[in-house]
């Protein structure tokens, strides 16, 4: 099996990505090996560039090529507005709705002791930092509703409400299309409780 050395550990480099596992990472090692040699390159190039390139903005924290992002550079942000949210795709899912226009942090994760994660790893005292720079007016905080996501913005509020800003939370709410039967009832319950 020593000449397949290469190939092990391109099936064991696939098998780091979520939600792929050994016989999904076969695959696509077979499949780039067997078919597309150059798409294996071209793939090679760009996540060489990309792992070399890409850093933290120095004021929201997403990734960026630049030292600042298009976004916080963007002009006609309202910079009043801040949205916190746990990672980058959590950013671009709130860019997708174009009902947002104001300016983000990004945590790069959320509040999880039992993982090792405290304030520190998460950028808390960035966070409060720029939040109580005497440009933003209110921090909206977007985080996940799971336990740890409820917990980073329950902390993250407190800690912006006692510095005198305004703290929002997302809405919770029965999604749109869909019958009561068949929805959770912690949704209802707080769609019931955060009802306008």
């Amino acid at each position: 099996m020593a000449d397949n050395a290469s190939l092990a550990a391109l099936i064991e480099a696939l098998r780091r990505l979520p939600g792929v596992g050994v016989k999904s990472a076969q695959r696509m090692a077979f499949h780039l090996m067997q078919h597309d040699r150059e798409g294996a390159r071209v793939l090679s190039r760009t996540l060489a560039s990309a792992a070399d390139g890409i850093r933290h903005c120095e004021r929201c924290h997403t990734f960026t090529e630049h030292q600042v992002c298009d976004t916080c550079l963007d002009p006609s942000r309202d910079a009043g507005k801040l949205c916190v949210v746990e990672t980058p795709a959590d950013q671009s899912a709130v860019e997708r709705t174009a009902a947002y226009r104001g300016l983000y942090f990004v945590l790069m994760g959320r509040l999880s002791p039992l993982d090792g994660i405290g304030p520190h790893e998460i950028g808390l005292k960035k966070l409060f930092d720029r939040a109580t720079d005497g440009v933003v007016r209110e921090v909206i905080l977007a985080t996940n509703f799971t336990a740890e996501g409820e917990a980073t913005a329950h902390v993250i509020g407190e800690g912006l409400k006692s510095r005198g800003l305004e703290v929002t939370r997302l809405a919770r709410g029965v999604p749109a299309g869909s019958e009561l039967e068949y929805v959770d009832l912690g949704t209802i319950a707080h769609a019931l409780v955060d009802r306008r």
